[in-house]
């Protein structure tokens, strides 16, 4: 899958400064924090070529918050995502998980690039809800729910079972637990790869442009479930949208991204109505009159 956030290189974030994998500006192991947030980004470079997407990016998420990432297609939003999902590595910095490192691994006093035992370990904590649903389009609805947690967590048959039927219930899709995903409506598959992710219990939700690929009618439904999840739980979530009611309505605060940084954050109902940025107001009146 090619990447969809580019932005132009420049002489500093050349790959001759940050080798690949290096936990560059922090080689030591900070101390470990009782406070750590959900989702800590710490000097993170991202790059694709000569493209520099992020560049030297910080940011945190505390534990439970919702946080909504909007901003110009090319900002780095939807890399940012796959770097939480290890789809990508980090060229630069580290991003940690709580109080560990996701992007790298400890060891002795310092850190090093993620092994591939350390990034399966980690997966665990991350869920993500994809654009396109990414069901198992061979597996009916139960076993694209039951699959990853008896592979990946050790569940019994039963308690997989059992959690599913919780799930589906949850996203009112009961009476579709033998139907495969090609007998199921655009809203229909979202709502089970929503199920699908949270069968996993992350304690990171990641969604990507959920809606997007869902005709208007189906849309309201799928975000009105998010939005009883967001209340209901104290998952963290980061959420990428061109939808910007559902951005207001779901986040505690809201980022507004331009070529790999961070122009402006708040509240969104300060972000919405009152942006500060000149760069925030040219997007948000963009979008709004799209």
């Amino acid at each position: 899958m090619p990447p969809t956030d580019t932005a132009p290189a420049t002489p500093e974030e050349s790959s001759e400064n940050v080798p690949a994998g290096t936990a560059r500006g922090a080689p030591d192991v900070p101390p470990q924090r009782t406070d750590a947030p959900g989702i800590r980004f710490e000097k993170v470079v991202k790059r694709f070529g000569r493209n520099v997407v992020l560049r030297e990016l910080d940011f945190e998420v505390a534990p439970g918050e919702r946080v909504t990432l909007i901003g110009p297609s090319g900002s780095g939003k939807t890399t940012i995502l796959r770097l939480l999902m290890t789809l990508e590595k980090v060229d630069g910095g580290v991003i940690w998980i709580g109080d560990r490192p996701l992007s790298h691994m400890r060891r002795g006093d310092r850190l090093v690039p993620a092994n591939e035992k350390h990034l399966h370990e980690m997966r665990k904590q991350v869920g993500m809800v994809f654009q396109q649903f990414n069901l198992f389009p061979n597996m009916n609805v139960l076993r694209n729910l039951t699959e990853a947690p008896m592979r990946v967590l050790g569940l019994s048959k039963d308690e997989a079972v059992e959690r599913a039927r919780r799930l589906l219930d949850m996203v009112g899709l009961a009476d579709k637990i033998d139907a495969h995903p090609s007998q199921l409506s655009g809203g229909q598959q979202q709502r089970v790869a929503i199920a699908r992710a949270l069968a996993m219990e992350p304690k990171v939700l990641l969604l990507d442009e959920v809606t997007s690929a869902l005709d208007p009618e189906l849309v309201v439904g799928v975000q009105d479930l998010l939005r009883d999840i967001a209340r209901g739980s104290d998952l963290t979530m980061l959420c990428v949208t061109h939808e910007m009611g559902f951005a207001r309505d779901i986040s505690d605060r809201v980022l507004m991204f331009d070529q790999g940084q961070i122009v402006e954050e708040g509240p969104p109902e300060r972000i919405f109505e009152e942006p500060a940025e000149q760069r925030t107001r040219d997007f948000l009146q963009a979008v709004l009159a799209s």
